[in-house]
Order: C-alpha cells, then structure tokens, then sequence
C-alpha cells in the first residue's frame, strides 16, 4: 500500500513552533480512514504538527492530481533533514509519514470494518480504492512498512474512540516515548474481517 498519494489533506499546519527540548519528531501515521488528520486538528498547542502532502507541496515535491497529492517520496527523503530543520519537534502527519527518516512512529489503528464504514460515509475514493485501504488493515501493512525500516512504534487504537482522546494518548506518547508498543490489533482473527476479505478477494 505504498502509495505515493495523500488525499483530502488541508495545508500544512503547524499549531506551534516553540522549541521543546528533549521531544524528537515523531511519525503520526495510519491507514487512509484511520483519523491522522482529525487527531492531528485535536492536538494541544504544545504539540506541533505538519501534514505531509501539504508540506510536500510547499516544498515543490508534491503535485495535485484529482482531490489528493502525489507525493515525489524519494526527493522528499533526500531533502528531508534539511528542510526539518526548521521544525525539528514537529510531528509529521500521513499515511507515508512513517516512510521519512524518523525514528519514532505512531500508528493509529482502526478495526477493517469501522474504517470501511468511515471511508464509505465520507465518500473517500472509489470503491475498490477503499476495499484496498481495508484489506491493508486487516494484514497490517503499515506496521509491516514501519518495522521494516526499523521503526520504532507504538500503536493507537482509534477504534470507537473520538479524536480528542485519541489526540490525549498521541500527545502522551509525544512527550513520553517510552518502550514501543505494536503487536496487540489481530484484526484477523476476527471472523467478521476473514470474511469481508474473502468476499472481495480477485
């Protein structure tokens, strides 16, 4: 699920640029539908925040292609430690998040047939296009790309909970690192997700 688009993301925002010893960046990732970006809008002032595509548009790495942004992700890479700089406590907000040279990532995770609900009832992509973002849930695609590349994670269940108290346990997270925490979302062995898989599956 790798896809260099990010969609339906407002400008880059960063609540705060006060320098906060100590707190790193910090990747605030998660499937399309997952709620990075109504999370993100629920983070204290404290906490300062840019979302990816935006910030990859303002920065000439990006282009808009139909509601979302596609990302020219290797580029991005490159230039990233340079153009961090500038916000070096930032938190950095989008499904490719976890893909920038960071450390630390927080994975927010939502059960396959909420999520698909939510990305139905707010019309996101097609079809098949949300079928696909469900199906990367269920197997953990995400995670899979973090810890590959060596990540550090811990992982927030969005499931049933609104943004503000999602955005208190991110802002937890933020100041207080901690031993990472990933492992506990076994979406599969629900039999209600094995099935919606099968259902679907070419």
């Amino acid at each position: 699920m790798e896809s260099r688009r990010e969609r339906n993301l407002p400008r880059a925002t960063a609540s705060s640029r006060r320098k906060l010893p100590g707190r790193g960046p910090l990747a605030l990732t998660g499937t399309p539908g997952s709620g990075k970006s109504s999370v993100a809008a629920e983070l204290p002032a404290s906490v300062p925040w840019i979302e990816v595509g935006a910030w990859a548009l303002a920065h000439g790495f990006g282009h808009r292609r139909g509601t979302g942004t596609v990302v020219d992700l290797e580029s991005l890479r490159r230039r990233f430690w340079r153009l961090h700089a500038r916000d070096p406590h930032a938190v950095y907000v989008g499904h490719l998040a976890h893909l920038l040279p960071l450390e630390d990532v927080v994975l927010l995770r939502c059960h396959p047939l909420e999520l698909g609900r939510r990305l139905e009832a707010s019309r996101r992509g097609l079809p098949e296009e949300r079928a696909a973002n469900v199906a990367a849930e269920a197997v953990d695609v995400i995670l899979a790309e973090a810890l590959d590349r060596g990540r550090r994670v811990w992982e927030v269940d969005t499931t049933g909970r609104n943004p503000a108290a999602v955005a208190r346990a991110v802002a937890r997270r933020y100041a207080v690192r901690g031993p990472p925490r990933w492992g506990r979302t076994r979406w599969l062995a629900d039999p209600a997700v094995t099935t919606y898989l099968l259902e679907r599956a070419p």
